[in-house]
């Protein structure tokens, strides 16, 4: 991982080059959230650190994070002295000259860039004066990309120390169900696994990773500069109709198309291996390991062809034959038996591996041509362009060319055009420990071709990304998006044709619905269509004749500036405060090393002085395979007023698109009501609240408040007093529903009592119908306490009482809270606690939500509540569930979980509350909050 960086394919590095690195001892990292919201496959992930300097003189302040590298760049702020630093996108060679002009005039300049397998490297710096404070943002996007049947997210976490407010808030919604999600990476095990929450429901799921100050120093892969590893959401969707899934707004659409229990299609594959004298010894060892794997894994209706080079060609077979017991034993000696030695020759192995399937063709068959190569050619044919045309012509569109280029001596430009020019891809292979397993995954994900000669047909569509595709294998997905001609619905028809083994496969649906994201997407689909174009242009590019790049190379550039993207054909121009030096963020190609890109810089500051004056930043992309969102839009901003203010205080914040998660992170905000901005597809309107639990873990609880009215029943116009009620949620593990109870009145409860570090929190339940709690009180010592309300949190010392409004840190005795607009942050030990200011009708109210639960087994209240797990019993005309061997009548009703900020509806069975509870209700009542 020392090359790797965080994955965003789209922009590069922002970095001052100084004389002497910045001590991070000199300044105090007090809050670092990472906010990721996943809409139908569409990732925006925000970043967001605060900073402080403790010293009493100016320091210079370092952001260093690590993003993905199939992600885009949209947005990169710093938030400092009341002073808003913007990026502002612009074409490459325009912001390269104001780099250049900035060095001439003596300025310092810095260009730094590293690639690693899936992660970019990010990092910039400010000076910033004794005692104040920076923030920093980086926003992020990504199209998550299916394979081997799941989508993955990949979130790096390094904040570069522990941090006291540190916290990771993933929300996924899908138009489709969400069939399953997992929590992967080297922070999801040992001491940091009861720091993530997970909760999932039919469409939406949320992730939560709350690490305390001293578990980020303790864990596997932690220490004294804090975490430094890996949180990977894996999910995957259920599918339903063979067309797939089709989602429109504001005129565009995005097509997802990954048919499933289609019969395989037995395969013709050739591996043409390299074995000259540079895959010396490591190199060649865990092919010839990767390759024995490879064969065992083909099946008897396979017909295959295994052939190695070097200046010369040797075969295995010169002919393909059937993956039968005898012959891949017979293939597997050869493998084990593969040398290196001699020069390399890809243009003979190229056209012989091509020769060999277009001798074999059978037509209820696919096939596949695969090289692996190290280095460049270095005898035979070794101009490049000559190289890729004789391919092009060989293959004839026939099937497609997967290059595989091991390590970083060979020209990974090269392989990528000549795959793309023969509807194939390229794929870099890592010298590692793991080498043999990058080159067996890859196969993986062909080793399974369903249909070929895909074609995507949308009448009454318009703009189309790419429509054809040579093959799709099982456990990915094709991604089409366009225009809908004058945004008619009602004349957009999709189909796809393809070809199953000897059959001709055509999936439409006369009563399919295309369907609409409303507001809370109104431009994601557009961004999705964008980015997706820009992708394809760029490799379009790639494979272009000199006449028509220039006209390729336009498009993209103006599509790039139109949304905001950083590609290899724009930069970003970032302004500092006066007095800064001058940074510039490169997008680095793959493969491409840091000292190259140094020797670039080292050249301009010849002849400059060292000074450091002005200021702007430029971050330019040389690669890229996403796209992202302009930062003038202002529906990315999500701003939220409320009255009173839980916190008082107000500053920008900016959020990403799906507001539940980004109330809980980000700047410090006056926030603003969403007036164009998405929320999601389940919004609270009934008057019903929950609290959080853990599917995973122990805290397993969900408190939810509500009326006994359900949200379609309405009040008579005149209605006699009722008893205020309030509705819990218990959260299960593995049932079809949770449970439910009600409480009457409003009283007190404990939520949460852990007798050996003498802590209580207790909680008051408001008198408003509807309501939530109106107080909670954490009591940490004998006439010590913190109050917290919807106004404001009173610390309690004896007699003294200190009020706090403002947004900042608060310790008292053995417990950290940190305020913020819509949430107060509660540390004791080991626990964390959320608590969130919910509003239903105009009625503010509070709501405890459980991030991380106790190691300690005497720790007891609502919030610890176990999953309930019960056998359910059909009968008629009611239901009974069992539970502890007790038979208990429920009904079906609903419930909304106010744990999370933009609350989903739930279903559940309610029953009484001795029987969800499975002891008194009185066990959790308390006289004095």
């Amino acid at each position: 991982m020392v090359r790797a960086v965080v994955q965003i394919t789209l922009f590069g590095l922002l970095l001052t080059l100084v004389t002497t690195q910045p001590n991070k001892d000199d300044w105090d990292i007090y809050s670092f959230h990472i906010n990721s919201t996943v809409t139908s496959r569409y990732a925006t992930t925000v970043i967001t650190s605060r900073v402080a300097n403790r010293m009493e003189e100016s320091k210079e302040i370092e952001f260093h994070v690590r993003i993905p590298k199939n992600a885009f760049i949209s947005k990169f702020r710093m938030f400092m002295d009341g002073q808003v630093y913007d990026g502002v996108v612009k074409a490459k060679e325009q912001a390269q000259q104001q780099y250049t002009q900035a060095v001439s005039r003596g300025q310092s300049a810095g260009l730094v860039s590293s690639v690693g397998r899936t992660l970019e490297e990010f990092k910039t710096s400010v000076t910033v004066a004794a005692h104040k404070k920076v923030t920093f943002e980086l926003t992020y996007e990504e199209l998550l990309k299916r394979k081997l049947g799941k989508y993955e997210l990949q979130i790096h976490a390094r904040p570069m120390q522990p941090v006291k407010d540190f916290k990771v808030d993933v929300y996924i919604h899908d138009t489709a169900s969400i069939s399953y999600i997992e929590v992967k990476g080297d922070l999801s095990t040992e001491a940091l696994a009861n720091a993530i929450t997970k909760t999932h429901t039919d469409k939406q799921a949320w992730v939560y990773f709350y690490p305390t100050e001293e578990q980020q120093k303790t864990c596997g892969s932690c220490g004294n500069e804090g975490m430094n590893g890996d949180l990977v959401i894996v999910y995957d969707v259920n599918r339903d109709t063979s067309l797939g899934h089709i989602t429109s707004s504001s005129g565009y659409f995005v097509h997802h198309f990954a048919p499933s229990s289609l019969p395989r299609i037995p395969k013709n594959v050739v591996f043409v291996i390299d074995q000259s004298g540079s895959m010396h010894g490591r190199k060649i060892e865990q092919t010839r390991i990767a390759l024995i794997h490879i064969l065992n894994d083909l099946k008897e209706d396979d017909y295959f062809g295994l052939i190695t080079f070097d200046s010369s060609i040797f075969h295995w077979k010169r002919k393909l034959v059937q993956a039968t017991k005898r012959n891949l034993e017979s293939a597997k000696n050869f493998a084990q038996n593969i040398k290196d030695r001699g020069a390399t020759d890809i243009n003979s192995a190229v056209l012989e591996g091509a020769r060999m399937l277009n001798a074999n063709p059978r037509e209820t068959s696919a096939s596949i041509l695969i090289l692996l190569t190290d280095g460049d050619p270095t005898t035979g044919v070794t101009a490049l362009k000559t190289i890729q045309s004789n391919a092009r012509e060989a293959i004839g569109g026939k099937f497609p060319l997967y290059c595989l280029g091991f390590g970083f001596d060979v020209n990974f430009d090269f392989l990528k055009t000549m795959s793309l020019q023969n509807n194939g891809v390229a794929r870099r292979i890592y010298e590692d420990s793991d080498a043999d397993l990058q080159l067996k995954g890859f196969y993986e994900e062909v080793a399974t071709p369903l249909l070929t000669d895909v074609t995507m047909i949308y009448l009454g569509g318009t703009n189309l990304t790419q429509t054809n595709f040579s093959q799709y294998y099982n456990g990915s997905e094709i991604v089409v998006a366009g225009q809908i001609t004058d945004n008619s619905l009602d004349t957009f028809i999709p189909q796809v044709v393809a070809i199953s083994g000897n059959r001709k496969m055509i999936f439409s649906d006369s009563n399919a619905t295309v369907e609409s994201t409303g507001a809370m997407s109104e431009d994601r689909i557009q961004r999705v269509w964008a980015y997706l174009t820009v992708q394809q242009l760029l490799e379009k590019e790639l494979q272009s004749s000199e006449t028509e790049k220039e006209k390729v190379k336009k498009e993209a550039l103006e599509l790039s500036l139109k949304y905001s993207f950083v590609t290899p054909l724009t930069s970003m121009v970032v302004t500092k405060p006066p007095g800064e030096n001058t940074d510039v963020l490169h997008k680095p190609k793959e493969g491409e090393t840091p000292e190259l890109e140094l020797g670039l810089v080292q050249a301009y500051q010849k002849a400059s002085s060292p000074r450091l004056i002005g200021g702007t930043s430029v971050i330019s992309r040389v690669h890229s395979h996403g796209y992202s969102h302009s930062p003038k839009a202002p529906r990315n901003r999500v701003m939220m007023h409320r009255k009173p203010p839980l916190i008082g205080g107000s500053r920008d914040f900016q959020l990403p698109h799906i507001s539940g998660l980004l109330l809980q992170g980000g700047f410090d905000a006056q926030i603003s009501r969403f007036d164009n901005l998405p929320a999601p597809t389940v919004i609270a309107s009934s008057p019903i609240l929950a609290n959080d639990y853990d599917d995973d873990v122990q805290n397993a609880v969900a408190v939810t408040t509500s009326s006994l009215i359900d949200e379609d029943e309405s009040l008579p116009a005149t209605a006699t007093s009722v008893p205020l009620v309030h509705r819990f949620l218990l959260k299960t593990e593995n049932q079809s529903l949770p449970l439910c109870f009600d409480v009457t009145g409003n009283m007190g409860l404990k939520l949460l009592h852990q007798p050996s570090r003498e802590l209580s929190i207790n909680g008051e339940l408001d008198s408003e119908e509807k309501g939530g709690f109106s107080r909670i009180v954490i009591h940490f010592r004998t006439d010590q306490y913190v109050e917290i309300d919807t106004r404001e949190i009173i610390v309690h010392d004896g007699q003294r009482a200190i009020h706090h409004t403002g947004e900042d840190l608060i310790t008292a005795g053995s417990v950290t809270v940190i305020k913020r607009q819509n949430e107060v942050d509660v540390a004791a030990g080991d626990i964390r606690i959320v608590i969130l200011l919910q509003e239903k009708s105009g009625i503010e109210f509070l709501w405890p939500v459980l991030r991380q639960k106790s190691s300690d087994n005497s720790t007891e209240g609502i919030l610890v509540l176990k999953p309930a797990v019960y056998q359910e019993v059909q009968q008629t005309p009611l239901t009974k569930l069992i539970i502890n061997d007790q038979e208990i009548d429920v009904t079906r009703s609903r419930a909304v979980d106010y744990s999370i900020i933009f609350p989903p509806t739930l279903d559940c069975w309610l029953m009484s509350a001795e029987s969800a509870l499975q002891r008194p209700l009185d066990d959790f009542i308390v006289s004095q909050i």
